[in-house]
């Protein structure tokens, strides 16, 4: 790893060390995926004001982040079936973002269940929830959170209809799977990969799994998940999750000023600035786009959490320079588990807290509650 600068290097690994169907499912988008590209464009828009002769000597990138000390503004956000990324890939994920001091964010759909985390890290955890027509199982995953002590509740809000993903499609990432020659050769090209996965505790939804009346196989599983995202779910059921969840919420996919002041008037303590990472509404604007409107909005009354498009330090400064108070990293780590598992999600974790020192350095920043839209070249 110590020939790697920067995330595009862990993507390059990443797409040669995993088969491409599960390494496009991680780097693609919907549609035609202008969200997706619109992420990057816009940030990459955004200039920096370069200072010169400031005492920068004590720059220090920690931070809070929902009253919890972090040591720098970054998440791990929640990514779905990191365990066919890398063996065990959320376990290993985990362990790296505690070792770094920084929030996990397990997802609903992830291979390795609540309870297997929970006994294989040394810390708590957040806990990201798609909320289904079976609400029974819905309640009970947010008892299994609560009893794992994860110590925030993740709830994503802009999945009540799927985007289509065209590239999951074309690669055969359906129900039932589709197998092909090229797939067969595909996995057999890269046995470290397999070898990692057959060796992992589950190859299947491991929060789903032995708790359902269906089968525990991914096909059968796979279906039932298909049939139970809930398009009536609305505000109202919030307060439900509320009645249940006694900790932290927090609200993630809010891309309108008017949704954000909804979500202000619900008791989350925050909200996630998201487009999915451009996997949902294609068309939709950039996250980083939409964030200055609802910080002003709503900034004042709650935590702003920022996600899309965030590949480096200087993005995470962008972000935090248009109000954001932490940023959350998606694919930028699934890149580091595909390339590398656990230290490459630690690298990646690492070369974003650099990049974010030597920005500050270079913009006459030392401490993160100094970045504001003064560091933006105008």
């Amino acid at each position: 790893m110590k020939h790697i600068t920067c995330i595009d290097d862990l993507r390059t690994l990443h797409q040669r060390r995993v088969p491409k169907a599960f390494f496009d499912y991680c780097d693609r988008g919907s549609y035609v995926e202008e969200t997706l590209r619109a992420n990057r464009e816009d940030m990459q828009a955004i200039k920096f004001r370069q200072r010169v002769l400031v005492d920068v000597s004590r720059r220090d990138t920690s931070t809070m982040i929902l009253g919890e000390s972090s040591t720098m503004p970054l998440i791990l956000a929640p990514v779905g079936l990191l365990g066919m990324q890398h063996g065990d890939g959320e376990i290993h994920a985990c362990r790296a973002a505690q070792a770094a001091g920084i929030p996990f964010t397990q997802s609903t759909m992830s291979i390795c269940s609540i309870e297997d985390i929970a006994a294989n890290v040394e810390k708590p955890f957040w806990f990201q929830l798609y909320v289904m027509k079976d609400r029974g199982f819905i309640k009970e995953l947010i008892q299994r959170a609560m009893a794992a002590k994860c110590s925030a509740l993740v709830l994503t809000v802009d999945l009540q209809v799927i985007g289509q993903r065209h590239q999951d499609i074309k690669n055969g990432m359906t129900v039932p799977p589709e197998w092909s020659l090229s797939k067969l050769i595909d996995f057999a090209t890269k046995p470290a990969w397999v070898s990692g996965v057959l060796q992992g505790k589950r190859r299947t939804f491991g929060n789903l799994a032995g708790h359902l009346k269906v089968s525990d196989d991914i096909t059968s599983l796979s279906t039932w998940i298909n049939s139970q995202f809930d398009t009536s779910l609305n505000w109202n059921d919030i307060e439900w999750i509320r009645s249940i969840w006694p900790g932290k919420l927090i609200l993630k996919g809010i891309l309108d000023v008017e949704d954000a002041e909804l979500a202000a008037k619900t008791g989350a303590q925050a909200l996630v600035v998201s487009n999915h990472g451009g996997r949902q509404l294609d068309g939709a604007p950039s996250s980083i786009e939409a964030l200055p409107e609802i910080v002003d909005a709503v900034g004042s009354q709650m935590e702003i959490m920022f996600d899309g498009g965030v590949r480096s330090g200087q993005d995470v400064m962008r972000a935090l320079a248009l109000g954001a108070k932490s940023c959350m990293i998606g694919r930028a780590y699934a890149h580091g588990l595909g390339a590398g598992g656990q230290a490459g999600v630690a690298k990646a974790i690492d070369i974003i807290q650099k990049e974010l020192l030597t920005t500050m350095g270079l913009c006459g920043v030392n401490r993160i509650d100094e970045i504001d839209d003064h560091i933006i070249a105008v």
